[in-house]
């Protein structure tokens, strides 16, 4: 990753809901993201390559926009392990909120592309319960674009 790039991701990040076109998109992805991978005790660097692949998708090749939705994903993964105030039932009750917010953020919630993180793991338990997230994550988009015909 460019080092000017690492430059301008910290100074936004101290500054991101100024700077970064709709930023409350990218964080509400972010959390997708991290919910998924953050159940997986065995965290590498091919994770967060596939998160820049899926990311590149989404934002039409945006190298900028993927680099920030990779690096927001890795600090909310950190925050998981580290233990640091944040753990998967707090970024499940933050998407739950978010979508009662804002219920066309349900559309973001892709299940097919979450799909190759998932893939990735080779622990029965923890595929099991990335499998339960998925599922949860898109009983929740069927629920909300139902009750909101988006």
């Amino acid at each position: 990753m460019q080092l000017g790039f690492k430059i301008k991701h910290h100074f936004f990040n101290a500054f991101r809901e100024l700077f970064v076109h709709h930023h409350g998109s990218l964080e509400f992805r972010a959390k997708i993201f991290a919910l998924i991978i953050s159940v997986n005790e065995h965290i590498n660097e091919d994770i967060f390559t596939i998160v820049k692949d899926i990311s590149l998708n989404i934002y039409d090749g945006n190298d900028d926009r993927a680099n920030l939705l990779m690096m927001s994903t890795k600090e909310l993964v950190q925050k998981v392990t580290d233990d640091n105030g944040l753990d998967v039932d707090s970024l499940i009750i933050s998407i739950q909120k978010e979508l009662k917010i804002v219920p066309r953020y349900a559309k973001k919630i892709d299940i097919k592309a979450l799909t190759p993180l998932v893939n990735l793991t080779r622990d029965p338990d923890t595929l099991a319960y990335q499998k339960n997230i998925l599922e949860f994550l898109q009983k929740t988009k069927d629920d909300i674009l139902a009750v909101t015909k988006l």
